[in-house]
């Protein structure tokens, strides 16, 4: 007998005649729709770490994990894209959500539209309708829009920030969320500028999770305006806090699980740090944020930089440097002068 997935358990039973206790304590079990429990799903998995050497050990271009059978964790591999970022497919009864479409164009190149399009119900015209979004506009979070731009039932967002403002109907930007229907399903949508002025997060309701892009992920926070991303902290510890937070995804892993940062550009990810980060990360945002001195600062396990403040900063060391050494030069050279002119004065 083959025996009913949960959401049909209940009408399963009663075309049985099954005891009514029996129903009561099935009916118990079954998840509510907009029960505070969220739905649950697996993170359990193991990145590819790339490699050392990409050439000699070609890897597969997208690893795709599903969290449960209506949510997808994608990532490209670091062998394609140092940036390795991570995208998420949503799906509801209505209408699925692509979160970012990751550092790729080329569709031979990383299969992302034919990956998300087989993993979306229906066929043909009846494929379920496709939105795709951004975290923010980076080019390592929407290069793949070219995959989805002609096909159909698929709508892309435009990722400039009057695109993302128009489209959410935000009542007050950046102070006011918005939301997402996937029928049975829905995102909330936060503003969290600061790493761009673009930036978004995303909250779903049915599973708990929190997509924060660049806003937070276990690597490198950069910062582009640092109050702004401060409120942002503070905005989205407000939001969640009365809410379940079952996991913090964000867009990349740049760390290994001792908490060391990996260089620059690496393709090869030995050791990797988990993706998933916590509800009690989130809260933790804001004090961390408070004592960011606007260059870079070490706070517990966030790091936070401000690429163009320490770009200006080294610039100005350099040129004080080289000012310094001018101005050594020139004195020394003055004092070459006088003194031979002394000895000519005394020969004299």
């Amino acid at each position: 007998m083959v025996f009913p997935s949960k959401p049909n358990i209940r009408e399963w039973l009663a075309t049985r005649n099954v005891p009514l206790v029996l129903v009561v304590l099935a009916a118990l079990s079954t998840p509510l729709r907009g029960s505070s429990q969220p739905m649950p799903g697996s993170i359990d998995v193991q990145w590819n770490e790339g490699s050392p050497d990409c050439v000699k050990n070609p890897q597969s271009p997208l690893q795709v994990h599903p969290y449960n059978g209506q949510t997808f964790i994608l990532r490209e591999n670091l062998c394609s894209t140092f940036e390795a970022p991570f995208l998420y497919l949503l799906i509801g009864s209505t209408k699925a959500v692509l979160i970012d479409t990751g550092d790729v164009a080329e569709r031979k190149a990383m299969p992302l539209a034919d990956t998300v399009m087989r993993l979306l119900p229906g066929d043909g015209s009846a494929k379920l309708p496709l939105l795709v979004v951004h975290t923010h506009r980076h080019q390592d979070h929407r290069a793949g829009d070219a995959q989805f731009a002609q096909l159909p039932n698929v709508q892309v967002i435009g990722f400039d920030l009057d695109s993302v403002r128009r489209y959410y109907k935000f009542a007050s930007w950046p102070n006011a969320a918005s939301e997402i229907s996937l029928g049975d399903r829905t995102i909330d949508v936060i503003p969290t500028p600061g790493h761009t002025e673009t930036e978004v997060s995303f909250y779903d309701r049915n599973t708990g999770l929190f997509f924060s892009g660049d806003f937070l992920m276990p690597g490198r926070l950069l910062i582009e305006d640092g109050s702004e991303d401060l409120a942002s902290a503070e905005r989205v510890a407000a939001f969640v806090k009365n809410r379940p937070v079952a996991f913090v995804l964000g867009g990349h892993i740049e760390m290994n699980a001792g908490g060391e940062m990996f260089p620059w550009e690496s393709q090869y990810h030995p050791h990797e740090h988990v993706l998933q980060m916590t509800k009690e990360d989130l809260l933790a945002l804001p004090a961390a944020l408070h004592t960011f001195n606007g260059f870079y600062t070490v706070r517990g396990k966030f790091t936070m930089e401000n690429s163009l403040h320490v770009l200006i900063l080294l610039a100005a060391l350099v040129l004080a440097v080289v000012v310094a050494f001018v101005w050594l030069l020139v004195r020394y050279l003055r004092r070459r002068k006088r003194a031979r002119r002394l000895r000519e004065q005394a020969g004299a």
